[in-house]
């Protein structure tokens, strides 16, 4: 994630020109669908009816001002139209649930809230917040492009509090009760590379969502700050946005086996009420999962009749930290789905267009996400769970890899390209890409990037100034007027793939 290389995700990208990261993964499969491609037959607008014969298709004129993309290019049902059993489910539930398991069995990124300890010692909570929260080796600037100084350095560690760590501790625990920033350190100032830059906040690391269990490792000297672990993540958040509970509580909340309702829209609200503002027009983005309550014979709940909604149990946390819960409705328009929906090519391409223009945000900055948060929480509505960051999305055990080292050839790169199914994740250093599909040989990619740089007619080198989620073709992509982004793929990562 942020501050090395070992934790590099989209938002500490070091790349000038874009911060994207590229996955895909190969199976024998993908000649059965290329064959497949070549024999179906396209009929223009029906999403329903043929495969596309791409192999002659000439790249559509670029009207937004994007090479190779225009309006039809925006349609998800363009995409989705192209490919073969597009509804199908790629795996079932089951696969699903097993493969999520293997992640916190073999993930080192991952946290296994439920397999901690009843104690913690001091040694471990000294680790995570060191691991997140090292004194910055480079100079950074304010808002205001003044150095960040030494003296401020020096209050955020004496906050930090690290001295009054015990030699061990009870495990506490707690929920996520509204949208809540990771931060590098106790502190929401933000902290720029350079001055007059002030987009990527380098001390945002993250964002978590309401309903996320988290393990309560520390409080800072003021008590406004907590460091917490949650099963993706690590790093200080507000104490208001946490409300502690039991073990018991927090963990059934989480993984109980009764309904529950998964947020499919990018980021839906609860319904306004007056009667309890933490709950009043709730954001819940797309991911985040709360128990499903069903219909219930009662009057009202929160001043309304529950018939035109869905009822949902949701933390909320009380004036002295502590947890409690609280039926709140989601209205029927708002997406959401019993579950997770099926994981099939279509509903993969449904899920990323559902984020498509929305700003990019640097560790979940300005109410949105980052590149790998991005892909995350589109497989998230699906149910399977993936790494927080590029880097550790790149190299799981769990998931189907193709790695390349800096030696290796573009013939090598170019035949993994070709073989590319939809969803599959292609890195390059800092950034993660979502494969979606080809018009004629030119694969095509959906990501949320701040950057974008082509080469224009005369060879020079020309920013789209993307700064969101977009639909691109891979090869227009450059670093610099000799490098594209195919040149500098580190890894194609198939997280949808049988055992």
């Amino acid at each position: 994630m942020s501050k090395s290389s070992a934790r590099m995700r989209s938002p500490n990208d070091t790349t000038p020109t874009l911060r994207a990261g590229l996955p895909a993964s190969m199976l024998p499969a993908s000649m059965l669908i290329a064959t497949m491609l070549a024999l179906a037959t396209f009929v223009t607008g029906c999403a329903s009816q043929h495969v596309a014969d791409t192999r002659a298709e000439a790249l559509p004129q670029a009207t937004l001002g994007v090479p190779g993309v225009g309006e039809a290019q925006l349609d998800p049902g363009f995409w989705i139209q192209r490919q073969p059993a597009a509804d199908k489910p790629l795996l079932d539930a089951e696969t699903v649930a097993a493969r999520n398991a293997d992640l916190f069995a073999r993930d080192a990124s991952m946290h296994g809230l439920s397999a901690m300890p009843a104690m913690l010692t001091g040694t471990q909570v000294r680790a995570w917040i060191e691991a997140m929260s090292s004194r910055p080796t480079r100079t950074l600037y304010d808002m205001q492009g003044k150095e960040v100084p030494a003296s401020t350095l020096d209050a955020l560690f004496a906050n930090m509090a690290l001295d009054t760590i015990p030699a061990s501790q009870s495990t506490r625990f707690g929920l996520v009760v509204a949208r809540a920033p990771l931060r590098s350190f106790p502190t929401l100032q933000r902290a720029f590379s350079r001055q007059g830059d002030t987009d990527i906040d380098r001390w945002q690391e993250s964002a978590e969502f309401p309903g996320t269990p988290v393990v309560i490792a520390h409080a800072s000297a003021d008590g406004q700050w907590l460091f917490v672990v949650s099963p993706r993540y690590a790093a200080w958040t507000p104490a208001k946005f946490i409300a502690e509970g039991t073990r018991k509580q927090v963990l059934a909340y989480y993984t109980d086996e009764a309904p529950y309702r998964v947020i499919t829209g990018a980021k839906p609200r609860l319904v306004y009420t007056p009667d309890n503002a933490a709950l009043s027009e709730l954001q819940l983005d797309m991911g985040t999962r709360l128990p499903d309550i069903g219909m219930l014979r009662v009057a009202t709940i929160q001043s309304q009749a529950p018939a035109f909604h869905w009822t949902v149990s949701v933390p909320l946390r009380f004036d002295d930290g502590n947890l409690g819960f609280a039926l709140a409705l989601l209205p029927r328009t708002a997406d959401s789905h019993l579950g997770p929906l099926p994981l099939s090519r279509a509903n993969i391409i449904r899920q990323a267009f559902k984020f498509l223009g929305e700003r990019y945000g640097w560790g979940h900055d300005y109410n949105s996400r980052d590149c790998s948060g991005f892909v995350s929480e589109v497989y998230a509505s699906m149910g399977l769970i993936l790494p927080r960051n590029t880097s550790a999305q790149a190299v799981s055990p769990v998931f189907r890899r193709t790695h390349f080292e800096i030696t290796d050839g573009r013939g090598a790169r170019m035949a993994a390209i070709n073989a590319l199914d939809v969803g599959d994740l292609i890195y390059i250093p800092g950034h993660v890409m979502m494969f979606i599909g080809r018009i004629g040989d030119t694969p095509y990619v959906i990501h949320d990037t701040n950057g974008g740089t082509v080469l224009d007619a005369d060879g020079t080198l020309h920013s789209l100034k993307l700064n969101g989620v977009s639909v691109t073709p891979l090869t227009a992509l450059h670093f610099d007027a000799e490098t594209d982004y195919i040149d500098r793929i580190t890894n194609i990562v198939r997280v949808v793939h049988t055992p």
